[in-house]
């Protein structure tokens, strides 16, 4: 049975969680999320409390899908009432970001600028030519961003130019000696 299923969900204040013909939906101050419910996991909400079960109790499969939904309303519960942030660091001679508007203009040492539109969820900005702040309520969305951002130059073992998570630890590699 899966102990993360468990664990009860507190709704802060301003936190609306509502259930719908199979459907979550989750509304606050950042905004709002849905998420489709898997037939083998049963949620109830009572007086500011979220509980997810699995409708099988017997089942390994259910109580794997009701932890893995409790996790992802957890999240969604988190995204619209604080919000996430993932902050991404530039290195090398030449490198920078800037950001106007849903688009962050990359300049990578490639011959041509990069320029990568973001989702209307997710909002960037640049306090610094080598560092970019990507913030979001939804939690996957913004991973998938800022991984996105990352792959145009991931960073290097030898000089650690590239693109990085700001609590990315690159391990870096010894030149070739003569």
């Amino acid at each position: 049975m899966s102990r993360v299923a468990k664990q009860t969900i507190e709704l802060p204040a301003g936190v609306d969680l509502q259930i719908k013909d199979g459907t979550l939906t989750v509304k606050g101050s950042n905004g709002t999320l849905e998420l489709s419910l898997h037939k083998q996991v049963d949620v109830q909400v009572e007086d500011k409390t979220v509980k997810v079960a699995a409708a099988n109790p017997n089942s390994k499969a259910a109580w794997a899908h009701a932890g893995t939904t409790r996790a992802l309303v957890n999240n969604m519960v988190t995204g619209v009432s604080q919000g996430f942030t993932r902050t991404l660091e530039i290195n090398g001679v030449g490198y920078r970001a800037q950001a106007k508007g849903q688009t962050i203009n990359l300049t990578l040492g490639f011959s041509h600028p990069v320029e990568y539109a973001l989702p209307a969820a997710v909002t960037a900005e640049t306090p610094s030519n080598t560092q970019i702040v990507l913030k979001s309520a939804d939690k996957q969305l913004l991973g998938q961003v800022a991984s996105e951002i990352r792959s145009f130059r991931r960073p290097e073992p030898y000089k650690g130019k590239g693109i990085r998570y700001s609590d990315e630890q690159v391990r870096r590699k010894e030149a070739k000696k003569k």
